[in-house]
């Protein structure tokens, strides 16, 4: 593992990695801590990957990528029609492509999906992403659903209301597919981010939780 720092003098761009099984799964996990990074960072170089999305699903995750990454130094946003939930089934396919990937890209900062999530699309890309990248700083983040696999978090990125309403915002705005469920609500998001903030003790109410199996604090 490896520590990060996004303001050490002379570096170029930083580079963060976000990977996602399906189209909304980004944003709901870290959405507000991406937005509270490009509020604070002007060098972050974002690759935004959606594996199983597409027709109107994948037009709405280019939409939502764009308005998250507003003033980005850089963004690369890619979405793949994986089978949706069959990550499991076709885990070969997938290992290639991040094999091909991990040839490509060496991030300082990656977000995949929570080991303990019970969804099996996003506990391969959790598998695949660890056994990808084993000396990165990886953050791992967590999704409300049915399944009621929500944890405790060890690591916290607070923000405040202004942020937690622009991730809402963008989230109703742009999953249009997705409002018919009875979980995709505003008061879901705002909830859980809500209880964050109260664990963190946030200066501005609101934060979103993470896993950080590993990170390391020095240079």
């Amino acid at each position: 593992m490896l520590s990060f720092h996004f303001a050490k003098p002379g570096r170029a761009n930083y580079k963060v990695l976000c990977l996602g099984a399906h189209s909304d799964d980004i944003e709901i996990g870290c959405g507000g801590s991406i937005l509270e990074l490009l509020r604070g960072y002007r060098n972050l170089e974002f690759h935004w990957i959606v594996f199983s999305s597409g027709g109107e699903r994948e037009r709405e995750a280019r939409r939502s990528a764009a308005l998250f990454l507003k003033g980005a130094a850089a963004k690369n946003v890619l979405v793949h029609d994986f089978r949706n939930g069959y990550f499991p089934s076709i885990i070969g396919e997938i290992k290639d492509y991040f094999e091909d990937l991990k040839r490509q890209l060496s991030p300082d900062l990656i977000f995949t999906h929570a080991r303990h999530d019970l969804h099996q699309d996003h506990h391969v890309l959790n598998q695949l992403t660890w056994n990808t990248w084993r000396n990165h700083s990886i953050l791992e983040y967590e999704i409300p659903k049915y399944d009621g696999d929500l944890g405790t978090p060890n690591f916290y990125v607070p923000f405040s209301r202004k942020i937690a309403d622009r991730k809402i915002k963008f989230l109703m705005d742009c999953f249009g597919t997705q409002r018919d469920k009875r979980w995709f609500t505003r008061d879901t998001f705002q909830g859980l981010m809500r209880i964050r903030g109260v664990e963190v003790n946030a200066p501005g109410q609101f934060a979103e939780g993470f896993y950080a199996r590993k990170l390391l604090f020095g240079n």
